[in-house]
């Protein structure tokens, strides 16, 4: 989970002053004592910890706080705004030229998913309507070219390469010309990296930057390496001048001292961070929607761009239809869940939802395969199975078993399970009152 053990103890200091009627000196001086551990503790800072409590302690002991009708609430308001400023206040947009293609260039060390991250970034902007072309820059690490164009085809966007015998700058210079003869309106640069800072890569990416001028020059920086990320960024800046970071492996991070140190120390924004392995998985960085999660109070916005994201509206009006005519099969079921799996990790899904102790979260398994399981099983069904399930009698449970590689237990739980979905359905007007409800669907294995 992101930021584990941090957002755990923050919310174990600030849980104090929730039901405080009033709070005194004492009670900030003690609850800011171990709110500065935490930060510490998640590897952020010094200097920004030491910064952060301050201008929460100022403005806690005022009269914003004192006067307050529920002043423990007010510190915890204090606490998500300085915590939303730490890292940066707003979301920071990529900015296009006015004159095309828009030149992206990547930079960062070896081993922090540059490749891949420019595969995402250009994946992202094709969704937009853009048209991305990506230019292989590293000829240095073995495969790194190979690496990108698997990547290319996967999102069936075009790579420039000019092989590994030409200097990175008459590359970078190349695509871009490339791309105005083939109506690429964005290009995206990959640079090589090095397993650390040396005056040659700083020279080469330099050059690059002399050349071809781009309009915003990325940092790709691993999250999980906490303090190193803050003081690689810190350099690269100096020598590049870069626009703003891309955090990667933000979901391998339980401590999160990168995320929240990077954007004050550099002073220049966090435009995206990584969140899993699929090409998918690159997400625009929200300070205020990351505070929140931070302090178990949910994200909602998140949660309901990814399912605008992956729900099929038609599908969704289509589906309502026929939960009310009680039509609901397990081809909708199987379609539904498909969805679901489309919008990320559950564990992800479920840090969103207000209210929800990241306590319980933690100690809950969830199991992913389950989801494999199900389909297995509602796959191996015959069309008219699925669509009547009633009709699935014991020799018909074993060969569904067979076909999924599961047990008749299993099955014998699916079908248990939808019925009891299939009746909880029923109870629901429609989708958006069935939303409103918010029904759990437990799965029984």
């Amino acid at each position: 989970m992101v930021f584990e053990g941090l957002a755990d103890k923050l919310q174990t200091a600030l849980q104090k002053l929730k039901s405080k009627g009033k709070v005194t000196e004492n009670d900030l001086k003690e609850v800011m004592r171990e709110v500065k551990l935490a930060l510490l503790e998640a590897d952020v800072n010094f200097k920004v910890v030491k910064d952060f409590i301050n201008k929460v302690k100022d403005r806690a002991v005022g009269s914003e706080v004192m006067e307050s009708l529920t002043p423990g609430q007010q510190v915890i308001k204090i606490v998500n705004e300085e915590l939303t400023d730490l890292m940066g206040t707003a979301q920071s947009k990529l900015t296009f030229s006015s004159k095309p293609p828009t030149v992206f260039m990547l930079v960062g060390l070896q081993g922090v998913g540059k490749t891949t991250t420019t595969g995402k970034l250009a994946g992202n902007l094709k969704k937009m309507g853009k048209r991305p072309l990506l230019v292989a820059g590293d000829i240095y690490r073995p495969a790194a070219i190979k690496q990108l164009q698997v990547v290319g085809k996967q999102l069936e966007i075009p790579v420039y390469s000019m092989g590994d015998q030409v200097s990175p700058v008459d590359i970078a210079k190349s695509g871009i010309e490339h791309a105005c003869e083939h109506g690429n309106d964005v290009v995206i640069i990959d640079t090589a990296g090095r397993l650390h800072v040396d005056e040659n890569l700083m020279d080469e990416l330099e050059n690059i930057k002399k050349a071809v001028k781009p309009q915003e020059i990325l940092l790709v920086v691993d999250a999980m390496t906490g303090q190193d990320a803050v003081n690689v960024a810190e350099t690269f800046n100096e020598r590049l001048g870069i626009d703003g970071i891309i955090l990667t492996k933000l979901d391998g991070d339980t401590r999160g001292g990168a995320a929240l140190s990077v954007r004050t120390v550099t002073q220049k924004p966090i435009k995206f961070i990584g969140m899993g392995e699929k090409l998918t998985d690159l997400e625009p960085f929200y300070p205020d929607r990351m505070a929140s999660r931070i302090l178990g109070m949910g994200d909602v916005l998140s949660l309901i761009e990814k399912a605008q994201v992956n729900f099929d509206e038609k599908k969704a009006k289509e589906l309502e239809k026929r939960i009310r005519n009680q039509e609901f099969s397990f081809e909708d079921f199987l379609e539904q869940l498909q969805q679901m799996k489309n919008m990320g990790p559950m564990s992800q899904i479920l840090e969103m939802i207000p209210g929800l102790n990241t306590k319980q979260l933690k100690n809950l398994e969830i199991d992913e395969k389950q989801f494999s399981h199900i389909e297995a099983m509602i796959q191996s069904m015959t069309k008219e199975e699925r669509q009547n399930p009633t009709i699935i009698n014991g020799s018909r449970r074993k060969r569904i078993a067979k076909g999924s590689g599961m047990t008749v237990q299993k099955v014998n739980g699916l079908l248990k399970q939808f019925a009891q979905t299939k009746k909880m359905m029923k109870q629901f007007s429609g989708m958006e009152k069935g939303m409103k409800k918010g029904g759990k669907i437990k799965f029984p294995f």
